[in-house]
């Protein structure tokens, strides 16, 4: 017999059909709602939170100033206390323009000398904090966000979905134990 393209698997819930129950449509419409809102509301999300990042990073350049500082004691050697990235932490001492002195660490490469200037990044209050992201980086893990934003907020839909349709799937074996009970009483005995 061959097979009609109406004959779908995936739409046959959608069809005119004596069998069809209540919840095979209802069920149709949970299916249609969740791609629909996996799809459109994974994209928003995306969108929104890769906007949102890049708004972030980029006020960075307009919050932080590179200032020029001097290395005051002694630099750790090679040797002793390494970060992970080779450098070691070090103090350091700059003025802002109004006069005011500061002091920080930084990291700098092992056996830099003393009184040596370096350049270090600080925030609005004149704290020593981390060069601002370049433009690049900075698109990068814009667009990475917003795509495990997305991909959290499609499997969080499909995830709801699959519960929803699960809740109908023990209703309706619910009820068919319901009307199983129901035959098998009128003819004088229960099935086991």
């Amino acid at each position: 017999m061959a097979r009609n393209r109406s004959d779908s698997p995936w739409t046959w819930r959608w069809r005119r059909n004596p069998l069809k129950r209540a919840s095979d449509v209802v069920e149709a419409w949970i299916v249609l709602v969740t791609w629909l809102l996996a799809v459109v509301g994974s994209v928003l999300t995306g969108l929104v939170t890769a906007d949102a990042v890049a708004r972030g990073l980029d006020r960075q350049w307009t919050e932080r100033r590179p200032v020029e500082a001097v290395l005051v004691g002694q630099v750790p050697s090679a040797t002793s206390a390494r970060s992970d990235d080779g450098r070691v932490w070090a103090g350091v001492r700059w003025t802002t323009p109004d006069g005011a002195v500061h002091s920080g660490r930084t990291k700098v490469r092992p056996g830099t000398a003393s009184d040596t200037r370096v350049t270090v990044w600080t925030d609005q209050r004149g704290r020593v904090t981390a060069k601002p992201l370049s433009p690049g980086e900075a698109g990068f893990r814009s667009a990475w966000t917003g795509t495990l934003v997305a991909t959290g907020t499609a499997a969080a839909v499909f995830g709801g979905g699959r519960l929803a349709r699960a809740g109908l799937e023990r209703r309706r074996l619910r009820q068919w134990d319901e009307e199983w009970a129901r035959v098998d009483t009128r003819r004088g005995g229960l099935t086991s």
